[in-house]
């Protein structure tokens, strides 16, 4: 781990190399790994035993971040994995979804259940200054932690910067902007407290 902050430092004071290696890893276009970096993945995720990942899978995971799957978790099909920009952990007996989206840096627990359609992002692009396009003011990034023994239902939509606390229930369409307590079930746009478990 010391080693990779390192590399990361190392990288960060020199933004000549930083350029030439984002180049040769990512494909600028597309916002993913290059195909010979998506061949080596298996050598630098970790999978945990008896974990599955589906072939359909879009896995946009660069090895300069952290990917790790626990073991019997499972990613179903469609889903988008990306941690460009930050890590993604996800822990033991956990299910991703059908065509769930996850962009790190996001920490996901063990035994949580994520149903269809759901997007947990950690990532936001700025926009604040009017002078210049969205597109040239760069991205922030707000960890999300999601705990152990949650169930996020269908479609729902998790913001930058939310942490999802123990034995909790997010219901179908909520989108979680602020902080959801152990023992709860919310809902609703914003999500709110609906009750406690």
């Amino acid at each position: 781990m010391k080693d990779k902050e390192a590399i990361r430092q190392g990288l960060k004071d020199n933004p000549r190399l930083k350029r030439w290696l984002d180049y040769l890893i990512m494909n600028q276009r597309d916002a993913r790994p290059r195909w010979y970096i998506r061949l080596l993945a298996p050598l630098y995720q970790h999978r945990g035993y008896g974990s599955k990942i589906y072939h359909s899978v879009r896995m946009d995971t660069p090895p300069y971040r952290n990917f790790s799957l626990g073991k019997r978790s499972v990613i179903e099909s469609f889903c988008c994995i990306n941690n460009a920009v930050g890590d993604v952990i996800i822990g033991d007996y956990t299910r991703i979804g059908i065509h769930n989206t996850i962009i790190g840096p996001v920490t996901i627990g063990s035994h949580v259940n994520l149903a269809q359609g759901i997007t947990v992002t950690a990532l936001n692009h700025n926009f604040n200054n009017t002078t210049l396009r969205i597109d040239e003011q760069g991205i922030s990034t707000q960890p999300v932690v999601i705990g152990n023994d949650v169930w996020i239902g269908a479609n729902a939509v998790i913001l930058p910067g939310v942490t999802i606390g123990n034995h909790v229930v997010i219901a179908a369409g909520a989108v979680v902007t602020k902080d959801v307590s152990d023992n709860t079930l919310v809902g609703g746009v914003p999500a709110k407290l609906i009750k406690q478990i």
